[in-house]
């Protein structure tokens, strides 16, 4: 009686040699374990950048308050602020050392979200790493960046020469909420250009759909303005919301881009 043994079957049948995990299949717990590490790394990141944020924190404090303090003083108004708690002080350099810490520290904490979801990517794809990372980073800090520097400005000035019947007294965690919430608000928004392109790298939108639904777009991210910006100012809400439309057409050469090299590949392909 004789007994055929068959070959065992090839362990990646995939004629593609781009097709790689690091040279071999990662199990539940190792995903956990590469995770697990890549997360205690961009702690240990923010644990380093907010002690250096904490070592300059009247620095950063006298930066941060320079767009009311300016705009107090414009008012000829007491341009200090004020606290109701003496431990206000302190807890407000605290969250302004961590703040600044997560922002200093965000390039790394994307490098580490990346090589975390690189295992499972082609080869070709890997090299997108850098440009994802500075151009994520680099938007959301210019986006914070532009608040800091135009909507926070208009939006006091607005606010308080509205009050000028009133002598206003501004607390520091007042002031700081209302800031942090603004920049990180505008900050997310400027992400809009990533998020469009990445849609448009796995086929989800196209930019003619894009450029087709503009309309929409346009009452969306005015609509988005208006939940940004604590006011009814007219000014405010426009210095928010055109630069978002400008981003939103941005966004369109974006994909045009994307599609006219993946149109490129495929006729490459089939010459």
């Amino acid at each position: 009686m004789g007994i055929t043994i068959q070959n065992p079957p090839q362990k990646n049948p995939s004629p593609d040699p781009e097709v790689e995990l690091n040279g071999k299949q990662m199990s539940f717990l190792e995903h956990l374990e590469e995770l697990r590490v890549r997360l205690l790394r961009s702690i240990y990141s923010v644990i380093v950048t907010t002690g250096i944020c904490f070592w300059k924190h009247l620095a950063i404090y006298n930066y941060m308050a320079k767009p009311l303090t300016d705009t107090l003083s414009a008012l000829h108004l007491p341009a200090k602020l004020v606290y109701t708690n003496p431990v206000d002080p302190f807890n407000l350099y605290i969250k302004l050392s961590i703040m600044g810490g997560i922002f200093l520290a965000s390039p790394y904490i994307l490098l580490q979200l990346w090589m975390f979801i690189s295992p499972g990517l082609y080869r070709h794809e890997k090299k997108y790493v850098w440009p994802f990372v500075l151009l994520t980073s680099g938007l959301f800090m210019s986006g914070g960046f532009f608040a800091y520097k135009l909507a926070l400005p208009k939006v006091f000035h607005f606010l308080l020469e509205f009050a000028s019947q009133f002598t206003p007294m501004v607390t520091v965690n007042e002031y700081w909420d209302l800031a942090i919430t603004l920049i990180v608000s505008v900050g997310l928004v400027f992400e809009l250009p990533v998020v469009i392109l990445l849609l448009s790298i796995f086929g989800i939108v196209t930019p003619k759909f894009l450029l087709k639904n503009y309309r929409y777009a346009v009452l969306l991210t005015a609509v988005v303005a208006l939940g940004i910006v604590p006011s009814n100012d007219m000014a405010s809400i426009f210095v928010v919301w055109i630069p978002l439309v400008g981003l939103y057409f941005i966004s369109i050469g974006l994909s045009w881009l994307v599609y006219w090299k993946k149109n490129r590949k495929s006729k490459d392909a089939e010459a």
